[in-house]
């Protein structure tokens, strides 16, 4: 990794207010963090917002600590909100990305933009949650923003969201509904909210269980579409700096905002997780603050320091080299790009023929059917940190697969971009999918991972409107992979892995289908190539890190059972975050998760997933603890939701809620 310089003096000394009241329309308190330089009473600033759920007291606090007085120190006022219904805000939270959420965000800026201390230009940030509703705040055109950055987002909530990829329902659905049954379950701090109790008990009356209601959305429907700014690429008009990570699934909305958006749209793409690029692994970090204000000081201060000159993308380009699920560090440079799509990448069409990919094609004839548990070295849908959370070594999953390589490519080969797999092919299910993953496969055999891409073949003419796969019938579809930056190195090949499964990463249709291949090949992105970095990004730095003490140590694991008798296979995660106490305010937090995820190589409605979270909090004879455990199982025709939510006050127990619901398997 590469080291993080602490910074603590600032070119502005700072106020720091814990609980700024901000009032909705509705009468609703959110309560904001600020930290603004002193004197901007006199001299306005502009100000910067992060508007998510996950709670600014304990939740976030950590990361908060090193950026948002890092930006205040440079003349800003950096605000973070809590949302409706989460950590010190009153309210009550229905689900994600609501109308209610952005009119919020909307009455936020306009109050920022009023404040004696806000010059009246407001800039908006965030990652995930953060990034999604910056761009999505500014689809709405408020006067007051003028700039976003967006870190680990989407444009489109079906095609690229933690719910459906492709057609296909991931395990993440699942997953992220017992997450966010379990974070949005915990109160407010007693030290800032009295009425502490009456309305933890509120939020507990009214959590809802989402992962049902977003499983029942089986198409690109009205849910969707809401929320997702590539309904109109037009509306964004502010300049929007774009981030991903390669090791995080959100890397398509670099390309999708740079080669669609009218506004000034740069991209900045690394090798990093699901995090912000000057903490995240692998490495190389880099210096994301200074970039970020960089840009705040263009569009925000007005300053001519030529960022909008700066590169429309800069990419870091992984090298070849041994596969690992917690590398934390990934060799390759920087390359910049002119423009999106890049003058220097050629499209290549490579054909397929038995067991080869490039040359002559050939017509294939080649059955696909794998086992149900194929894809257990895939890792998270976004990967947080060194856990074993990415691709590891892809060999037991191609071994199941069928694959077709390149000779060994004497030069080597630099991608960068997306691939498109043609396909014509017949199905014997009415229900099928298909999982592509192209990898790298060293001389000793290793294959790593370089992306991957998946379609429910009812979702091939339509992701609005799916129709049945046709029976004995062939068709064509066309699937493109998520989008890379890759150098292979010279005596590697390139390896197309296909499979009908892709367990837990995706969740299996009702039947096993059969898929036989007749024709196909595969589009590259075929990139010119560079000498070496063409980009030398700063270095990281960040404000000082939160004071706390450690009073119990977390520990992980990762795993996969093999039960001989039943067959079952299981991927078993366990992460205890331990407990620690922050020690300028006093509060104690503190989590534990495990998730286990079975099936049986030959069944696919043996499919099931549990997975439990427990929160802590707590300060002196204070304390609080909630209990979510979540369930899904397969049946034919539907799908079976189950989940549980406890929670105490010391030892009292103070709710307790089953929920049960049933989704039909319309598209799945």
């Amino acid at each position: 990794m590469t080291a993080l310089t602490t910074v603590s003096d600032f070119p502005h000394r700072l106020i720091d207010d814990p609980d700024v009241g901000i009032v909705m329309p509705d009468g609703i308190r959110l309560s904001a963090r600020i930290w603004r330089p002193e004197g901007a009473d006199t001299q306005p600033v502009p100000a910067v917002l992060e508007y998510i759920p996950y709670r600014k007291r304990d939740g976030t606090l950590p990361r908060d600590e090193l950026m948002h007085p890092y930006v205040a120190g440079h003349g800003y006022a950096s605000v973070r909100v809590d949302m409706r219904g989460n950590g010190d805000s009153e309210g009550l939270m229905t689900d994600e990305y609501t109308q209610q959420e952005m009119d919020d965000a909307l009455a936020v800026i306009a109050w920022l933009a009023e404040q004696p201390w806000c010059s009246g230009a407001v800039g908006m940030m965030g990652k995930s949650w953060g990034g999604f509703n910056c761009l999505q705040t500014a689809f709405l055109r408020p006067p007051a923003l003028k700039a976003v950055i967006s870190v680990c987002s989407t444009t489109d909530r079906f095609a690229d969201d933690v719910h459906f990829k492709g057609g296909c329902m991931l395990g993440e659905n699942p997953g992220w509904g017992a997450v966010m049954l379990s974070f949005s379950s915990r109160p407010a701090d007693p030290a800032l909210r009295p009425d502490w109790r009456a309305d933890w008990l509120r939020r507990l009356e009214a959590e809802p269980y989402l992962a049902p209601r977003w499983a029942s959305h089986q198409s690109r429907d009205a849910y969707w579409r809401h929320g997702s700014v590539c309904e109109d690429w037009a509306a964004i008009q502010v300049p929007v700096l774009s981030v991903g990570g390669w090791a995080d699934n959100y890397m398509n909305t670099v390309g999708h905002l740079m080669g669609k958006q009218q506004s000034v749209v740069q991209g900045l793409m690394g090798p990093w997780v699901h995090q912000y690029p000057h903490t995240a692994v692998p490495g190389p970090q880099i210096g994301f603050l200074q970039v970020a204000i960089r840009w705040w000081d263009r569009w925000l201060k007005g300053i001519e320091n030529g960022a909008e000159a700066d590169p429309a993308y800069r990419a870091y380009m992984l090298h070849s080299e041994p596969p690992s699920a917690a590398p934390a560090f990934r060799k390759g440079h920087w390359v910049t790009e002119t423009a999106w799509p890049s003058p220097r990448v050629t499209p290549e069409v490579w054909p397929l023929a038995p067991g080869r990919l490039g040359g002559q094609g050939a017509p294939l004839e080649m059955a696909v059917n794998t086992p149900q548990h194929l894809g257990l070295h895939t890792g998270e849908y976004f990967p947080m940190g060194l856990n074993a959370e990415m691709p590891g070594d892809q060999r037991e999953d191609d071994a199941m697969s069928v694959c077709f390589d390149s000779a060994p490519l004497a030069g080597g080969m630099d991608l960068l971009g997306r691939a498109v797999l043609r396909l014509r092919l017949t199905s014997d299910k009415p229900f099928a999918q298909i999982f592509a993953r192209l990898c790298d496969v060293a001389p000793d055999g290793s294959s790593v991972r370089i992306c991957h891409g998946m379609l429910n073949l009812r979702h091939r003419d339509s992701m609005e409107n799916p129709t049945l796969v046709p029976v004995g019938t062939p068709f064509d579809i066309e699937l493109a992979l998520d989008e890379m930056g890759y150098r292979l190195a010279p005596g590697h090949r390139l390896r197309l892995a296909l499979s009908t499964t892709y367990w837990p990463f995706a969740w299996p249709s009702a039947e096993a289908a059969t898929l036989t291949l007749e024709e196909g090949s595969l589009e590259l992105p075929r990139h010119s190539g560079s000498t070496g970095d063409e980009w030398t990004p700063p270095a990281p730095e960040a404000a000082p890190a939160w004071r706390h003490r450690v009073l119990r140590k977390g520990a992980a694991a990762r795993r996969i059972e093999r039960n001989l008798i039943s067959g079952e296979v299981s991927l078993v995660i366990e992460e205890d975050g331990g407990d620690a106490e922050n020690l300028d305010h006093g509060l104690v937090s503190g989590d534990t998760m495990r998730e286990v995820w079975t099936i049986r190589p030959d069944d696919p409605l043996s499919a099931r997933v549990t997975i439990t979270y427990e929160q802590r909090l707590s300060r002196g004879n204070w304390s609080v603890r909630t209990l979510a455990e979540t369930n899904l199982t397969s049946e034919s025709g539907h799908l079976a939701f189950t989940a549980r939510l406890q929670a105490w006050e010391g030892e009292t127990p103070v709710f307790d809620r089953d929920f049960r619901e049933f989704v039909k398997r319309d598209h799945l």
